[in-house]
């Protein structure tokens, strides 16, 4: 069975940075477009970026342009997200995600001011 397993999550001071990553088990043929959504306390999932194996397409939440770095090592089935200049209102658990995979269970980020 494919699972995806988020890593990384952690408190850190506003203004400062994480890096999450996210790798993929199991058969993973076919694995175009990954995703990054965050679930903030009391909030729906919020969509904050993907990227593309295709053709590298990289696309971003408004909220997080500028700040936040998707990047994915195909040989590894690694996603990986780069924070940086963070906020308290990023706190949230972040997830990855791939359509048709089951979601994980996130790691929990948390921006204290």
């Amino acid at each position: 069975q494919v699972q995806l397993l988020e890593s990384g999550g952690g408190v850190v001071q506003a203004g400062g940075s994480l890096r999450l990553s996210c790798s993929v088990s199991g058969r993973t043929a076919d694995m175009d477009y990954m995703y990054w959504y965050r679930q903030a306390p009391g909030k729906g999932r919020e969509y904050v970026g993907e990227i593309r194996r295709s053709d590298g397409h990289i696309d971003y939440a408004n909220s997080v342009k500028g700040r936040f770095t998707i990047s994915r090592d195909n040989a590894k089935n690694m996603v990986y997200l780069q924070m940086t200049s963070l906020k308290p209102e990023d706190t949230a658990v972040y997830y990855c995600h791939v359509p048709g995979i089951p979601w994980g269970q996130g790691t929990q980020v948390t921006v204290s001011s």
